[in-house]
Formats: structure tokens, sequence, C-alpha cells
């Protein structure tokens, strides 16, 4: 799968919130979006917004691809259940968001990495694909012999970041669980997200 390699500070000055976790703020010393002086703020078309929403959603969620997006909408779309929450909730329960939200890895990118390379196991067996679903109940751990890594220790030692309240986690032991699916409202989105502009954007120009 592929992994984004741009300019990550780039993305957090242009939506102007530090969208990946990362410890050293992107907009402490340069607050202002990417540009020459700073973008000039322009009114945005309807479409322009809900554009926007879009690539906040696929940026928070790790810089997700246009293909990764339309086919986890397609596959919400499908089913009876409201479709924006479902949409929300298999984005949220990715293996890689996990991991993060788990507080097993300082950044989503660095989640990327762990799952990637092997060092996170689902119910006690290695799974190293990132877009694999984790339904509640499961078990998540840092394999043992990857718990001296060093961004694991640095996500741990963060007191600025805290658990969602539909996972379950001892402080220090490497372990979580999903208790039970995660409702929009409950996310811990760095910045506001309109789900309904999304989908519908995505129902007619998909």
């Amino acid at each position: 799968m592929a992994r984004y390699t741009g300019n990550k500070n780039r993305v957090a000055r242009r939506f102007g919130a530090n969208i990946f976790g990362r410890s050293r703020n992107p907009l402490l010393h340069k607050p202002n979006p990417p540009g020459q002086h700073g973008a000039r703020k322009k009114k945005k078309s309807d479409y322009g917004l809900m554009l926007e929403e879009k690539q906040k959603l696929k940026a928070i969620y790790g810089m997700l691809s246009e293909k990764q997006l339309v086919r986890y909408f397609k596959e919400a779309q499908q089913k009876e259940e409201n479709t924006a929450q479902l949409l929300a909730e298999m984005l949220e329960c990715r293996l890689d968001v996990v991991v993060y939200r788990l507080k097993l890895a300082p950044t989503i990118f660095a989640a990327q990495q762990l799952v990637s390379h092997g060092h996170i196991q689902v119910n006690g067996k290695k799974v190293d694909r990132r877009s694999f679903q984790v339904r509640p109940g499961m078990d998540i751990s840092v394999r043992e012999k990857s718990r001296e890594i060093r961004i694991v220790k640095e996500a741990q030692d963060n007191p600025n970041r805290g658990i969602p309240e539909y996972f379950q986690s001892e402080p220090g032991s490497l372990t979580g669980k999903l208790l039970a699916r995660p409702q929009a409202e409950q996310m811990p989105w760095p910045l506001e997200i309109n789900l309904h502009d999304i989908c519908d954007f995505l129902a007619h120009t998909t």
C-alpha cells in the first residue's frame, strides 16, 4: 500500500491545525497557510467547501488515497445503516488508526510504519495490513520483541494525548481492546468534519 511521503507540515498549515498530532507543532513558527506571505482567503463555492471537507477527512486518517476513501464510501453505501456513520466507523477501525488511538505510536504515520513492519498483533497474531478492520472485542498489542522501539516509548510518554472511551487499555501495558463500535461524535478529530457533506460530495462524484 502506498505511503504518503509529502510535506506533512504544509498539510497541517493548510488546515490550520496540528492535524497529525506531531510533538513539534507545525503551526508554532509558521501559522499562516502555505504560499508567499500566506494564501489569501477567498470565498469558496459549495463544491469547494465539500471538497475541502473530503480532503480534511483523508488527511486526519493518514493521507488516505482517493481510491481508498471511495472504496470505504461505496461499502458503507451498500448497507442499510447510516452511511456517514459507517464511513467514519470503518476509517476509525482501521488497524493503523487503532494503534495510534491506543497511544502505541506518536503519530498516524508512525502507526502505519509499526503495522507495516510487523510490530503489531491482533488477538496474539501478527497483522501487517494497515487497513485491517478491528472489531469490538479484539485485542491489539505490540509484539514482545518490539516493545523497546523508540517511537512506542515516545507515544506512551506523551501526557497530552488521551485514549478514546471506546477503547480499554491499561497504562504501560502496550495492549488495548476495542470495546464497542465508535460513534462519529466520540472520535477525537483535531478539527471539525462535516461527514454528510463528504457523503453528498462522494455520491455525486463517484
